[in-house]
């Protein structure tokens, strides 16, 4: 695991990331894995269908990025999606395949005819779910999960118990649960899930440690982001122990979306120090591609993928955006396959038109030029309530030219 907080002419984070005094605190595993439900939990999305050729390509894609899980589908809600699911068991991919799955003998087998690695087990037992929708009790739920997770494990299958609305259930509910399963049914390891997106950092590591402590099993991390959190409560979650962690690409998924992918990813490697060997330079065709297929456009500030993140309107410090970006920014744009970008606007300053002439090849001004070109260009982005195209900017120092 790296300890360093910058890497010359890539990254440079906050060093308190790794004093000892900080990472004591932290009981990060050895290794971390990503299980991406793009193809399953992000076409939830209202209104995104992903065809069988969408999700092929996605599924290649996401394996050039490096992503270790990919859950492929749920084979139970169509033909199509079992279809897809088998094309891309069948494209040799270096991520393992996982399906999605009810408590039902018959989801595990269409999991084994779809050729799936491992399978996402997926019962009830936060408290609302359990007395309003279902009617149960914790025994229901372990009933109806015993004997599916034996039979997934008998097969071959990786059995991830899935008890959603985790963070809702009432704590003898879930100790319950938990002690039937591991008695007479153990996965291979079991999920955490803030299917609302309602728990806090701390309130996950609680549960991390609390259900870790009682099952032996292996944790992995499901989260929404209602409260804005996703991907904080994930990475609090592998602070305390958590092996896997879920994601969408693009941070898509019902309501405010899923712990987003590419998030985790930079997190995960420059925050926390895992030598992921994740390709960060292929994101972004990544994210056009999910953006073009689910057609959900990516927000101009969206962590990681947005196309705002490395522009500079402001004049402070412009001349480093493109000389020595670390200083203006925690990753080089490269390092995700970007590049930095100067534009003008209301908050320019002289230096942004002096850096603006020289990349558009306009020649020499004077100062008197260039104030009377700051002022227009100000006045002009006050006007337009936008930064200035290029064009825009030609033609003020033009007519500034002219007199």
């Amino acid at each position: 695991m790296r300890e360093n907080y910058f890497e010359d002419g890539k990254w440079w984070v906050s060093p308190y990331n790794f004093t000892p005094e900080v990472r004591k605190e932290l009981a990060l595993p050895p290794r971390v894995e990503i299980h991406d439900a793009t193809l399953r939990d992000g076409e939830q999305t209202p209104g995104v269908v992903f065809s069988i050729d969408d999700k092929i390509a996605i599924a290649q894609k996401m394996d050039e990025v490096g992503v270790e899980r990919l859950e492929a589908g749920f084979p139970a809600v169509s033909p199509q999606d079992a279809e897809a699911i088998k094309q891309i068991s069948k494209l040799g991919l270096k991520s393992r395949i996982f399906t999605f799955a009810r408590a039902m003998k018959a989801d595990i087998d269409m999991a084994l005819e779809c050729g799936a690695d491992g399978v996402v087990i997926e019962v009830p037992i936060g408290y609302p779910k359990l007395v309003t929708q279902f009617g149960w009790t914790w025994r229901d739920v372990f009933e109806k999960s015993r004997d599916v997770i034996n039979y997934a494990r008998e097969q071959g299958l990786y059995a991830v118990f899935f008890p959603y609305d985790t963070t809702r259930a009432r704590p003898e509910d879930l100790t319950d649960l938990c002690t039937a399963i591991m008695n007479e049914s153990p996965p291979d390891s079991i999920g955490i899930v803030d299917t609302m997106g309602c728990a806090t950092p701390e309130a996950i590591k609680y549960m991390v440690r609390w259900v870790k402590g009682m099952t032996g099993l292996p944790i992995e991390i499901h989260t929404h982001n209602d409260f804005g959190m996703g991907v904080a409560t994930e990475l609090a979650a592998v602070t305390a122990g958590a092996e896997v962690v879920h994601s969408c690409g693009n941070g898509l998924g019902e309501r405010t979306g899923n712990a987003a992918l590419e998030e985790l990813m930079l997190g995960l490697d420059l925050l926390y120090g895992y030598e992921t060997g994740y390709r960060f330079d292929k994101l972004p065709e990544l994210g056009e591609l999910l953006s073009q297929r689910a057609n959900v456009p990516i927000a101009r500030n969206k962590p990681v993928l947005g196309y705002g993140n490395f522009i500079r309107e402001s004049g402070i410090g412009i001349q480093y955006v493109m000389n020595d970006p670390l200083v203006m920014f925690g990753t080089h744009p490269a390092f995700t396959g970007r590049s930095g970008e100067v534009v003008l606007g209301k908050k320019s300053s002289k230096a942004s038109v002096v850096y603006k002439m020289g990349e558009l090849g306009l020649g020499e001004i004077t100062d008197d030029q260039s104030a009377e070109i700051l002022t227009r260009v100000k006045q002009k982005g006050i006007e337009k309530r936008d930064t200035l195209t290029d064009g825009e900017f030609t033609r003020i120092v033009d007519d500034v030219r002219a007199g």
